[in-house]
């Protein structure tokens, strides 16, 4: 005892290294240097010996019956970029998280699959090549090359001949191909699935399916002709569509990659909407199934819904609102559609609006406004045409959210063209206005201002008409101009709608649906349908630091997937690798991407093996978007070296094949951020189900379970401009915070460098070593939750591993101090508590609960006299070795173990040990204590009333008054109510 607490004070006066002089008494004492020394020589282990390699079935699992017979665990990280920056103490959470989980999986009978790649193109690395004229390859390597040897240092196991990263063009090949896979396929709405679209060429060309839109017969079609009948039915697909074009950083962006003010997630730069050809995926095809495989998922609720509201699936009708010119014989010059929920409300439509960039606005825009046309509707413009151009360019400086923003002044301009309400057969104004978008429904809809606050108050503004059609729950009446706002209701009758051959009037909603949809499909001019607010996946990007789409095109423009044996298509060096940049505020621009400026690159003369021999061709000069390499990756670490194909079925099928569980297969726990719900998350889940219904993979959804863990937060000191200062140069006096004797503001935020608020974890592992990093990352609360780090806190794990090393080695002369004497009872209770507390923990990724554990454990047999048993030194080494491995493994080795800890048995509890002797019973009368009494924990309501009543403090305590009602909550709590 005294020996500890002289011990104790020591390190407590010393800090965290320990002085000089108590490090001369204590040669042995486990510091900074020493745990040094022994994370270098057990990291050099691991790797020498493959401790960390998973067998693979047809490798060494065929050839062992006792490792196949083991059950598998794939455990996965996002993703990591290698910033120049390197790492700070933030990043590595996620990592150490599953490399704990990792490493008790093994410990607890498991093959298991830990490895980390690099998710190594984007546009840091382009921007800091422009920068500095270093290829964007030579600094991600260098970057890779830093971010290793953090990741090592803090003792993850890998296996490392898994890893990779998506610049290898031995990676990039595959996905290349993946995308050709893509390209080559489309969605056969009756089969629910994908096939190649060779079995669709089939169909045209044998009559079996017409050739849409056209009356000629498919071998009567041109090259081009038939290459655009299938880009309609592609799921990788080239259209000039509506685009988020972003000037400053020259290059477009999907929805996803544009934050909610409307503007560019990566710089900040202003996005507008443009018209370009781009490549898309047509992820819409599977929004169905994005949206029911969602059930059989292990994730987190809240990602669930982000993905539900991102597809948006609604139900209602397609209609077709027909639109001639005024003043003329009536005959249709074109249609608009519309998609609505609330077709039953037909009958009130009185005007319509188009989105600005709607195709049919410059088609029905005539060149003069009709006669009688209200001056408000035309903004002041000479013509129709002038009008919309001018709206147009005001809409497209607004982004979607701030389009759909909920304004006071509602904004539009009329088109000078009507359309007919199909159902009253009443000509009825067309409008273009920014609350309208492209991106959800048609881009069109039919105003019922009456039943919709924002067409109410469109409506107000442009003095438009009104009409009732669903009867108001209160007293309003049934003049809308006499409201405050629309009303709307699900549950109220249809009124006012009825016409020569349907009539709604009297009908509550859900039957006016039905029936309105019935006689529009009778009619021919509407459908019953499904929409979703999801949009195809823009996948082109302006950039080079990208994968080179596998495309080239002939002299007709019409696009050819290259042969596999040309992959992979490899980025060609160039001298120039940014993409052109404009005025961010410049919308009038268009992309030039770096690629195209290299002419002997770009024009090339192929035989591409389809029979017409060589020819020249252009090749495609954008290249794929930063979330191409991560829609798969999963699937490398599974065969990392295969040439031949993506993936060898049978290592798929251990690894991730559906099982009891998890019926859609998948990564068996995957670990990252929140950030992802409808990126990265929603896109890997797409090409996973492609490649699922081509018979590549037998799993249908790639990650089974996810779990999202928190940030680790830093203090961020402001001066009086709000610049940050550095945090570790501030200085706290009294509750207040100076900087270079001036007052700063402290506030909690991310961690980083541009907040000068950044910690490495090199200088935390040469402070104190990586196993104290590793266990007070884990200890400073549950995973899924952000916490503020402290740097001071760090010591209270360091001084933990101090009092782990000196209950078995001897501080002055390193020789081991167990005792092979059986232990207490007392510490073989505490002992297969802590084991089944531990256990129980990290199996649910409790790791700062399972390290109160121990440390409760190791506190005990601190206090306790004499040494401590063998048995139990070997059982606290194994409890701890997933979280802190090196000190774990020295000790193995001092204990006399010659094998590594890494595949040891977890420990098991005895359960004659975990339950307690005796519990105590509060016994209470009136709500008051009285009594504490020690019974079994196995002792029944009856035992324990007669127990508590026959106690002599609760005799005197009731003093002879009688009882009315005793409540017995066995084995803690007796309430006795007296009469």
């Amino acid at each position: 005892m005294s020996e500890t607490n002289s011990s104790a004070t020591a390190e407590g006066a010393a800090g965290a290294g320990g002085a000089p002089a108590a490090e001369a008494a204590a040669p042995h004492r486990y510091t900074a240097a020493l745990a040094a020394e022994i994370e270098a020589r057990w990291q050099d282990f691991w790797d020498a010996n493959g401790t960390y390699e998973a067998p693979n079935p047809s490798g060494d699992l065929a050839g062992d019956p006792a490792l196949a017979a083991r059950p598998k665990k794939f455990i996965m990280d996002m993703f990591p970029y290698p910033s120049g920056a390197g790492l700070h103490v933030g990043h590595p959470l996620g990592y150490i998280a599953t490399d704990v989980f990792a490493r008790f999986q093994r410990m607890t009978g498991h093959n298991v699959l830990h490895s980390l790649g690099f998710d190594a193109f984007g546009l840091p690395a382009e921007q800091y090549a422009v920068q500095t004229g270093t290829h964007p390859r030579v600094s991600t390597e260098a970057n890779i090359e830093n971010m290793k040897a953090q990741l090592r240092a803090l003792g993850l196991g890998h296996d490392k001949r898994r890893s990779f990263a998506t610049i290898d063009p031995d990676y990039y090949k595959w996905t290349q191909w993946i995308f050709l896979q893509i390209f080559n396929s489309w969605y056969d709405d009756e089969a629910k699935k994908a096939r190649p679209i060779a079995d669709l060429i089939a169909q045209f060309d044998s009559g079996e399916r017409a050739v849409p839109d056209s009356t000629r017969a498919w071998h009567a079609l041109d090259a081009k002709e038939r290459a655009d009948v299938l880009s309609g039915f592609r799921l990788a697909y080239a259209s000039d569509a509506p685009v988020n074009w972003c000037p400053g950083l020259g290059t477009v962006l999907a929805n996803e990659e544009v934050t909610a003010d409307g503007r560019s997630e990566r710089g900040n730069f202003p996005v507008f909407k443009a018209k370009l050809r781009q490549w898309n995926m047509r992820i819409t095809a599977y929004a169905d199934r994005l949206l029911d495989d969602l059930d059989a998922l292990d994730w987190p609720e809240a990602i669930k819904l982000q993905q539900r509201n991102w597809i948006g699936r609604s139900e209602g009708a397609r209609v077709d609102f027909p639109v001639g010119s005024p003043g003329t014989d009536g005959s249709v010059d074109d249609a608009i559609t519309v998609f609505t929920t609330r077709q039953d409300t037909l009958f009130g439509a009185t005007y319509m609006v188009l989105a600005p960039e709607h195709e049919l606005v410059d088609a029905i825009v005539p060149a003069a406004w009709p006669e009688g046309t209200h001056d408000v509707w035309t903004g002041g413009h000479a013509t129709p045409a002038e009008a919309v151009a001018k709206y147009r360019a005001f809409a497209a400086a607004k982004s979607d959210v701030e389009r759909q923003a909920d304004a006071k002044e509602k904004t539009g301009v009329f088109t000078g063209a009507y359309a007919t309400n199909p159902v009253s057969g009443e000509q009825v104004p067309v409008f273009i206005a920014d609350y309208v978008l492209m991106g959800y429904g048609t881009g069109a809809i039919m105003a019922v201002p009456a039943h919709d606050s924002r067409d109410f108050a469109f409506a107000r503004a442009f003095e438009l008409p009104m009409r009732c059609v669903v009867e108001p729950a209160d007293d309003r009446g049934t003049d809308p101009s006499t409201w405050d706002d629309s009303f709307d209701s699900y549950e109220a009758k249809i009124i006012n709608s009825s016409g020569a051959d349907v009539a709604l009037d009297g009908l509550v909603v859900v039957e006016a649906k039905a029936r309105i949809t019935e006689w529009l499909e009778r009619k021919g001019i509407g459908r019953g349908t499904v929409n979703f607010r999801l949009r195809d996946w823009l996948f082109s990007r302006q950039r080079y630091w990208g994968e080179p789409f596998p495309i080239v095109y002939d002299e007709d423009g019409v696009a050819h997937p290259l042969p596999e044996s040309m992959l992979p298509l490899e980025l060609p060096e160039v001298d120039d690798y940014s993409p052109r940049t404009f005025d961010p505020d410049d919308a009038d621009t268009s992309p030039e991407t770096p690629l195209s400026r290299n002419e002997d690159w770009v024009n090339v003369t192929l035989d591409l093996g389809d029979g017409t021999g060589p020819r020249r061709y252009r090749r495609e000069t954008n290249t794929m978007p930063n979330w191409a390499g991560s829609c798969w990756y999963e699937l490398r670490y599974l065969d990392p070296h295969n040439s031949e194909q993506l993936v060898a079925p049978d290592a798929e099928r251990y690894w991730m094949g559906p099982r009891d569980g998890q019926p859609t297969g998948g990564v068996d726990l995957y670990v990252g951020g929140a950030e992802h719900a409808v990126l990265h998350l929603l896109y890997a889940r797409f090409w996973s189900k492609v490649l699922f219904d081509l018979g590549h993979i037998s799993s249908a959804e790639p990650f089974h379970k996810l779990f999202n863990q928190g940030m680790i937060q830093a203090y961020v000191y402001r001066d009086s401009r709000g610049f940050p200062v550095p945090a570790a140069e501030v200085e706290e006096r009294d509750g207040t915070f100076f900087f270079e004797g001036e007052p700063v503001k402290r506030e909690l935020g991310k961690m980083g460098k541009s907040l000068k608020n950044a910690v490495t974890p090199d200088e935390i592992c040469e402070e104190y070593g990586a196993d104290t990093l590793r266990l007070y990352e884990m200890a400073m609360g549950p995973l899924d939750v952000s916490r503020p780090w402290d740097t001071r806190a760090v010591v209270g794990q360091y001084r933990l591993l101090q009092r782990m090393w000196r209950l078995i080695v001897d501080e002055a002369t390193g020789e081991v101090t167990v005792t092979d004497a059986e232990p207490d009872e007392d510490t073989l209770r505490a002992l297969h508590k802590a084991i089944d507390g531990v256990r129980q923990d990290l199996d649910g990724m409790r790791f700062n609960t399972a390290i109160a554990k121990i440390t409760e454990l190791n506190n005990h047999l601190t206090k306790a006299a004499g040494p401590v048993s063998r048995s139990v030194a070997e059982r606290l080494v194994l409890l701890v070795a997933p979280l802190a491995p090196h000190i774990a493994e020295e000790l193995w080795r001092k204990l006399g173990r010659t094998e590594s800890v890494v595949h040891q048995d977890f420990p098991v509890a005895d359960p004659a040990y975990v339950v307690d002797e005796t519990v105590t019973c509060v016994v209470q009368i009136k709500g008051k204590v009285k009594a504490r009494l020690e019974v079994p924990p196995a002792i029944s309501d009856e035992e324990l009333e007669k127990a508590a009543l026959g106690d002599e403090r609760v005799v005197a305590a009731l003093a002879g008054a009688g009882i009315r009602k005793v409540i017995v909550r066995a084995p803690k709590l007796v309430n006795i109510v007296p009469a």
